[in-house]
C-alpha cells in the first residue's frame, strides 16, 4: 500500500494546478494520477492549440462571463486570481502576451509552452505521476475519502483526495465524465449535465435546403427569445451558417441559454433573433436606406444596399419579402422599406437545441455547488474529498474563463488540503 499526504485524480489543467498548489503550500507526500499516457490533454488543444491561459480583465467581469453559476467563484477568487494565473507563470520564466478581448496566451503561441511549465514544476515539487492509470473507485472509510483504487487493482491511500477529473465535454481528450459517479458514491447530488459553449442546430427550412451555408456574419447581435419573446441573453460577435444550423463566437455564448430558456419554458424549441446591423437603429437603418433611394436611386436594390450586409444575406432578405433584386432602390414602397428594415434588425428563427455534450467545448452542469465549501473547495458530504475545475457545476464562455476557473479552483483545492494536514499535525 502507498500512502500520500494529498492524491489528485486528474492530470489536467485543475488537476495539475492543484497538486503543485498541494506541494507549495507543505504538503510532503503527492501524488497526481491520469488515465491518459500525458498529462494536459485538453490543455493542448485550448485556444486553437495556444492555451488561452487566462483573461486581463477584473473579478468582476471574469465572474460575469462565467454565465453558468461563476457566483460560486467569488470565495477563491479573492485568494487567488486570474493575475495571480500571469504571476505564476512569469515568475517560472513563461512570458504573456495579451491578445483581444483581454485573452493572455504564451508568447511562444503554443500550447507545450504551457503543459511543460506545469509538468517540470510538478518535477521540481517531486510529485509522483501515475500516467495512462485508470482509475476504477474512489475509496471511503468512516465518511472521509482516503484514496483510490486503479484499474489495475493497485490501491493508493492519501490523507486528502483531489478530484479534478473534467467534465464530458471533449471525451478524445479524455474528458468523459468519470469523476461523477465517484462524487455520487461519496453523496454528492448532480444537477444535470448540458453541452455549453456548442454549435446551435436548427430544423428550419432555409437551414436544411442549406441556404445560407458557409455564410459569415460579423459584429452581429444574436439574441435567445424566451416563449414571452423577452430576450433572455445576447451577444455581439461574428457567427456563421452551417448545414445543421448555427456556429461561431456569438453563437457558443448563446448556446447555454437555448437549454436553459428551452428547459424553463418546457418547450422543445427556443426563438433565435438576429440584428445584422446592430450599430443601428430601426429608424437610423431605415432613414440610412433612404438617403440612399436618393443619391442610389437607379441601382438595383442588391447594388445600393451592398454596403449594409453581405450580399447572399441580403438576396435571402429579398427573397423573403418577395423583392426583385434587380428592382431599382428608388421603387422601394414605404411598407417595403420597413419590412426590410425588421428584417435586418429582427430576424427570428428557431433552434432546436445544440449539438450534443461530446461535440461542446465546455459541459455545463455538475457537482452541485450547494455541497461544496466555497473557500476551501472540500465536500460538504465526505470530509477529506476536494472537487476542482469542470466536474463542479460551474460555467464560462470561451477567451480564458474556464480555464481560469480551472486554475483557481485547482490552486485553492491543494491550498487548503495542504493547510488541513499541516493543521492536523
Amino acid at each position: 500500500m502507498v500512502q500520500y499526504d494529498v492524491l489528485v485524480v486528474g492530470g489536467g489543467t485543475s488537476g495539475m494546478m492543484a497538486a503543485i498548489s498541494a506541494a507549495e503550500n507543505g504538503a510532503k507526500k503527492i501524488a497526481l494520477v491520469e488515465k491518459n499516457k500525458i498529462l494536459g490533454r485538453k490543455l493542448l488543444v485550448t485556444g486553437g492549440g495556444r492555451c488561452n491561459v487566462t483573461n486581463n480583465r477584473d473579478k468582476e467581469e471574469i465572474i460575469a462571463h462565467i454565465p453558468g453559476n461563476g457566483r460560486f467563484l467569488y470565495s477563491a477568487f479573492y485568494q487567488y486570481d486570474n493575475y495571480d494565473i500571469m504571476n505564476f507563470f512569469r515568475s517560472h520564466g513563461i512570458a504573456l502576451k495579451e491578445e483581444d478581448h483581454g485573452r493572455m496566451f504564451p508568447t511562444t503561441d503554443k500550447s507545450r509552452t504551457i503543459v511543460n511549465a506545469l509538468s517540470a514544476i510538478l518535477e521540481k515539487n517531486n510529485v509522483a505521476l501515475y500516467t495512462d492509470a485508470p482509475v476504477e473507485n474512489i475509496l471511503i472509510e468512516d465518511n472521509a475519502a482516503v484514496g483510490v483504487l486503479l484499474k489495475n487493482g493497485q490501491e493508493l491511500h492519501a490523507d486528502r483526495v483531489i478530484l479534478s477529473t473534467g467534465g464530458r465535454a471533449m471525451p478524445r481528450t479524455g474528458s468523459t465524465g468519470d469523476g461523477y459517479k465517484w462524487a455520487k458514491k461519496a453523496g454528492h447530488t448532480l444537477s444535470p449535465l448540458y453541452p455549453t459553449e456548442v454549435p446551435i442546430e436548427s430544423n428550419e427550412e432555409f437551414i436544411q435546403n442549406r441556404t445560407l451555408q458557409g455564410l459569415s456574419l460579423r459584429d452581429v447581435r444574436l439574441s435567445v427569445l424566451n416563449k414571452k419573446g423577452k430576450e433572455v441573453i445576447a451577444h455581439q460577435m461574428d457567427m456563421i451558417f452551417t448545414h445543421f444550423g448555427i456556429s461561431g463566437p456569438a453563437v457558443l455564448r448563446c448556446s447555454m441559454f437555448v437549454h436553459t430558456t428551452m428547459k424553463k419554458d418546457n418547450t422543445d424549441t427556443v426563438t433565435m433573433r438576429l440584428d445584422a446591423v446592430p450599430d443601428q437603429n430601426k429608424q437610423e437603418l431605415e432613414q440610412s436606406i433612404r438617403s440612399s433611394m436618393k443619391s442610389d436611386g437607379e441601382k438595383s436594390i442588391k447594388n445600393a444596399l451592398k454596403q449594409l450586409v453581405p450580399e447572399r444575406y441580403l438576396l435571402f432578405g429579398l427573397n423573403k419579402n418577395q423583392l426583385s433584386e434587380d428592382m431599382p432602390l428608388k421603387q422601394l414602397t414605404q411598407n417595403q422599406i420597413q419590412a426590410l428594415v425588421h428584417y435586418l434588425k429582427d430576424f427570428q428563427f428557431q433552434a432546436n437545441g445544440t449539438l450534443p455534450i461530446e461535440k461542446a467545448f465546455v459541459t455545463g452542469g455538475g457537482v452541485n455547488t450547494k455541497e461544496v465549501n466555497p473557500k476551501t473547495m472540500e465536500s460538504k458530504k465526505t470530509n477529506h474529498l476536494y472537487f476542482t475545475g469542470e466536474i463542479l457545476d460551474y460555467n464560462g464562455y470561451t477567451g480564458g474563463y474556464n480555464i481560469t476557473g480551472a486554475f483557481i479552483t485547482g490552486r485553492i483545492a491543494g491550498m487548503h488540503a495542504a493547510e488541513s494536514l499541516l493543521n492536523k499535525a
